[in-house]
């Protein structure tokens, strides 16, 4: 049992290289266990997380996900002996490669239940893609984060336009050309974290933020993140317009909705 999980979760696991543990308040924990590699991922891994991400939508025992890694780091990206044997494979074989690695990065951007990446020590390549998909992103101090592709003549396509959702594309330049390092305030300041906490205090607050979502309606959890993405950088014209209007009607004519207002009007606790 890992010291970071609240008490009382019980585990899930369905693979030995991807343990899931689920705590009564509805937190499942999503740990990439590599840390023999710094949790850098190959296709079996990325298989791993995209079945994990479709099981977690289907189970109404989950409110929130939090994606992590064993051992000192969140993830090194791309496994190097995985990376070693692509660069043998043919052009062919290596669009469907990405295009596997693109859809994980499209399925945890686009998860309906909430997301957030408990990035303990260091981030780097890949890793930084999986962190910027997430809703939100949390470390401590010491955190490190690096779009280190350039260095090794790669290029960080895939993750490029979750990079630039996350940070922004002036940001985007800089640390992609840079390959720079940036360490618990800066990458706060950078938009790569949501925020950082002390060490001492990480997992307890991390928990206090999954409780906070936890004790929200469901169904206006996943449809307040397909808002999101929808009303995403669109311009307000009237299409939007409607669609925002036909988003909250739905939501007030809704049970969830209906319970929500008239617990709040009764001055108690909605039964979600």
């Amino acid at each position: 049992m890992y010291t970071f999980l609240p008490p009382s979760c019980k585990e899930i696991t369905k693979e030995k290289e991807l343990q899931q543990f689920l705590s009564p308040e509805g937190i499942l924990y999503l740990i990439m266990n590599r840390s023999e590699v710094q949790n850098a991922f190959n296709g079996k891994q990325i298989e791993n997380i995209l079945i994990a991400l479709e099981d977690a939508e289907e189970n109404d025992g989950v409110n929130v996900i939090v994606l992590t890694g064993a051992g000192k780091n969140f993830s090194a990206g791309g496994d190097i002996n995985y990376m070693r044997s692509l660069g043998e494979n043919s052009f062919e074989e290596n669009k469907a490669d990405a295009l596997q690695m693109a859809l994980l990065m499209n399925r945890l951007n686009e998860c309906e239940k909430p997301t957030i990446a408990r990035v303990n020590g260091a981030a780097f390549g890949g890793g930084v893609g999986l962190l910027c998909c997430c809703d939100m992103a949390f470390g401590t101090e010491n955190t490190k984060i690096c779009l280190s592709e350039v260095k090794i003549g790669m290029v960080p396509a895939t993750i490029g336009p979750y990079i630039v959702k996350a940070i922004g594309l002036r940001n985007a330049h800089r640390y992609m050309l840079t390959a720079e390092v940036l360490k618990g305030k800066e990458a706060v300041e950078a938009s790569f974290l949501s925020g950082i906490f002390n060490e001492d205090q990480f997992d307890q607050a991390l928990i206090d933020v999954c409780k906070k979502i936890a004790n929200n309606a469901p169904n206006a959890l996943a449809t307040t993140k397909a808002l999101l993405l929808n009303i995403a950088y669109q311009p307000v014209d009237d299409n939007l317009i409607d669609y925002t209007a036909d988003v909250i009607a739905t939501a007030r004519d809704s049970k969830e909705g209906k319970e929500g207002l008239s617990a709040f009007l009764e001055k108690r606790k909605p039964n979600f």
